[in-house]
This record gives C-alpha cells, sequence and structure tokens, in this order.
C-alpha cells in the first residue's frame, strides 16, 4: 500500500544524499588522512545523525525550528562556525614523513570521528530542509507514524551505507597512496572547501539582503 510513497522516498534520497556537502567532505578528509576506521566512523556518525533529522520531524519540531527565523539562523551560524573550525584545523595540516607514506597522517579516535560525522550532519541546515519537506510534502500526513518511523530507518541505513562506501573508496592503500605525498595540500584544499560551506551557511541570509 505504501511502495509507491517508499519508492518515491528512496528517490528523493538517493539524490540529495549522493550530493556533495559537508558530510561528503569530511567523510572523504578523515578517510584519506586518518584511514579506514576513521572514514568508517565518520559516515556512521554522519548515518546516525539521520535519526535526529527523522525524530524532530515526526515530532513536528522540524516545521517549528523552519518557520522561527532566528532558530533557524542560529542553527545556520552554529553549522557554519563548527565547518570553519574544522576547516581551519585542516587547512593547518602538515607534509607527512617520507618514511611512513602509506600510514594515517593524523590520529583520529574513533570516538572523535563518528562525533564530527554526527555533529556535521545534525547542524546541517540543508538536512533540516530536507527532511521537513520530505516529511511535509513527499509522505502523506496519513501515513502512520509507524511507517513514517521505518522510512526514516532507512534513511538512516542508506547514508551510512553510502558513506561507509565511500569511506571504503577513499581509504584503500592505492588511493590514500596517489593522496600522500601530497596529502597536506589535499587536507588544505578540503579545509577550504569546509571553510566556503560554512562561510556560505553562516553569511547567506545576509548575503540575500
Amino acid at each position: 500500500m505504501y511502495l509507491n510513497e517508499f519508492l518515491l522516498v528512496a528517490l528523493v534520497h538517493l539524490l540529495a544524499v549522493i550530493s556533495p556537502g559537508p558530510d561528503f567532505a569530511v567523510v572523504i578528509r578523515n578517510s584519506v588522512s586518518a584511514g579506514r576506521q576513521a572514514g568508517l566512523m565518520t559516515a556512521l556518525g554522519v548515518g546516525s545523525g539521520i535519526f535526529l533529522h527523522v525524530t524532530y520531524s515526526l515530532l513536528g519540531i522540524g516545521i517549528i525550528v523552519s518557520q522561527s527565523v532566528w532558530l533557524f539562523n542560529l542553527l545556520k551560524l552554529l553549522a557554519g562556525a563548527y565547518l570553519l573550525y574544522i576547516g581551519v584545523k585542516a587547512l593547518r595540516a602538515r607534509p607527512q614523513a617520507a618514511t611512513d607514506i602509506t600510514a594515517p597522517a593524523v590520529v583520529l579516535a574513533s570516538r572523535r570521528a563518528f562525533g564530527i560525522g554526527f555533529i556535521t550532519n545534525g547542524l546541517n541546515p540543508k538536512a533540516t530542509l530536507f527532511f521537513l519537506s520530505l516529511f511535509t510534502l513527499v509522505i502523506s500526513p496519513q501515513t502512520p507514524i509507524l511507517i513514517q518511523a521505518g522510512y526514516g530507518l532507512y534513511l538512516a541505513l542508506a547514508t551510512t551505507l553510502w558513506f561507509c562506501l565511500v569511506a571504503l573508496l577513499f581509504s584503500q592503500q592505492a588511493v590514500r597512496r596517489g593522496f600522500a605525498r601530497l596529502g597536506h595540500w589535499f587536507d588544505r584544499v578540503m579545509g577550504a572547501v569546509l571553510i566556503a560551506l560554512g562561510l556560505h551557511l553562516a553569511l547567506a541570509e545576509w548575503l540575500r539582503r
């Protein structure tokens, strides 16, 4: 009965999750600079962040946030500040020692990698708008709450799977070896991307004036 709705939800999510953004940037950066485990934990953090968006969407809190200008702007400022923080840290990356060319350039604890992924996704205002649109425009209000929760579980699992695949790809020795000699420059480029995303989030409202 709800198959067509689920397929539409899955299609919309697929198009959204594969588009480059903050989540994609941090998973790639951590996978290349800190290795497979850090990349996978970052991916798991991103996927877990989906539950946050699903929860407030089911509770209707997302509508309140989206309609409150100061709350939504605060969310954008927090997200922008966090991306600026990790972007500046990435810009300070130093060349890796030639004798340790395939080892992780940085040591990133699993808990910290998970936290980076979770916070990056959880504070992403674009994700807020996406899930608000999904649960108000795509998913019918008549759909039972348990079915909607099942959609949310799928979205979290699908997101985690996608970013785990990204992490596995970019943490391959062959890929990391290609980045190793110029890895600090790659890290700095990713840092610049994160800073640009952070500034865009923080200043988007001001620039529209």
